[in-house]
């Protein structure tokens, strides 16, 4: 496609031998820089029966800057909230993001919550990333006949700045996927390849609220309105879904995130199908996150590696954690975490260009595809 690649330097986390906590998988971490410095990756961390926690591990580094490996700190978030507990004893915390949310000087963590009702966003805040205050459920205004509140979501991720809403206001902002009935990959994955995409349940959305009050710290949040759909699957390798990935940073081409989108592809030797899950990169207005100034027409990563391709679910990359090289001296650098096949944790490097690829695809949500 263009110059935009990821290049991988390794994995650095995989499931600790004997930690019952972990037997399934570590994946899927949020990455955010301490108040000390410091690298912290909180992953998802799955025990039997798909029983999930958030931990805290901390980043260790070779002598170039290089990240090789964590040392495990302990838990972030486990299930205790009704929102996370389902009454046959399973539920989850997963996939987090963190933003250290500028307004509040607070770190915000969003994650799933995987609660009776099926997943739902929920947040967390803190003053240091150890010790973490529930904010309970993200809570949504309906939207021309979609009532969030009743519609499974995941891949929350929150701008670290306020942004302008529609009407021009400052507010918190958040990018996210509704999960409508019949929008899966599971389910996208069985219709004909020149499917009509429905750009209302489809889409990664952007939506926004007041930022909220406290002064020390909020207890909740408020709801989010002013709903503008972003993004819908365009691209080949991202037809039955795209998803938001990284917390977005802003640079000087604008915000900078990474999604995941999902395709089919065939098995060599045997005629069947199965899900790939890809990473691209969007570039988003400054001023106007709702519009995309650049997007990946081809990947800029994809599952390659035997890691990669093989675990607890097999052909993922799944990117969650950024961080911007800013300690080294190169804010043009950026290490993006990302799960491995559902099971491990690797790390891929990122150089942002002076000039944006020209083939790249900036298409409005609201065409149709």
């Amino acid at each position: 496609m263009s110059s935009l690649k990821l290049q991988r330097i390794g994995q650095i986390m995989e499931p600790e031998p004997g930690n019952a906590m972990e037997v399934e998988g570590v994946l899927n971490p949020a990455a955010a820089r301490g108040p000390d410095g410091n690298l912290y990756l909180f992953p998802r961390m799955v025990a039997k029966n798909n029983y999930s926690r958030i931990g805290i591990a901390r980043v260790k580094f070779e002598k170039n800057g290089d990240p090789v490996g964590v040392e495990r700190l302990g838990i972030a978030l486990e299930p205790e909230a009704e929102y996370e507990i389902r009454s046959d004893g399973s539920g989850g915390c997963e996939d987090a993001r963190i933003t250290f949310f500028e307004p509040l000087k607070r770190y915000i963590m969003s994650y799933t919550a995987f609660s009776p009702k099926g997943p739902r966003i929920a947040f967390a805040i803190s003053s240091d990333l150890f010790k973490w205050k529930r904010l309970g459920l993200a809570r949504f205004e309906s939207f021309e006949g979609i009532d969030f509140a009743y519609v499974d979501n995941k891949d929350a991720i929150l701008f670290p700045r306020a942004i302008p809403n529609h009407n021009g206001k400052m507010q918190m902002a958040l990018l996210h996927r509704p999960l409508f009935q019949g929008t899966r990959p599971e389910e996208t994955f069985f219709q004909s390849k020149s499917r009509m995409v429905d750009i209302d349940h489809e889409s990664i959305w952007i939506s926004y609220c007041p930022i909220p009050d406290g002064e020390i710290e909020p207890v909740n949040i408020a709801p989010f309105n002013s709903h503008h759909r972003i993004a819908t699957p365009v691209s080949p390798w991202e037809r039955l879904k795209i998803g938001g990935g990284t917390p977005p940073v802003l640079t000087q081409h604008g915000w900078l995130t990474f999604y995941h989108g999902v395709n089919e592809v065939e098995k060599p030797k045997k005629k069947e199908e199965f899900l790939c899950y890809s990473a691209g990169v969007m570039m988003l207005s400054k001023n106007h996150p709702q519009h995309i100034h650049y997007r990946s027409v081809e990947p800029v990563l994809k599952p390659e590696l035997k890691e990669e391709r093989t675990g607890t679910v097999a052909n993922v990359v799944f990117p969650t954690g950024i961080d911007q090289r800013k300690d080294l001296g190169k804010p043009e650098r950026f290490d993006i975490y990302y799960g491995m096949a559902d099971s491990r944790i690797g790390v891929a490097r990122f150089h942002l260009p002076d000039v944006l690829p020209k083939q790249g695809m900036a298409h409005a949500p609201d065409s149709k595809v």
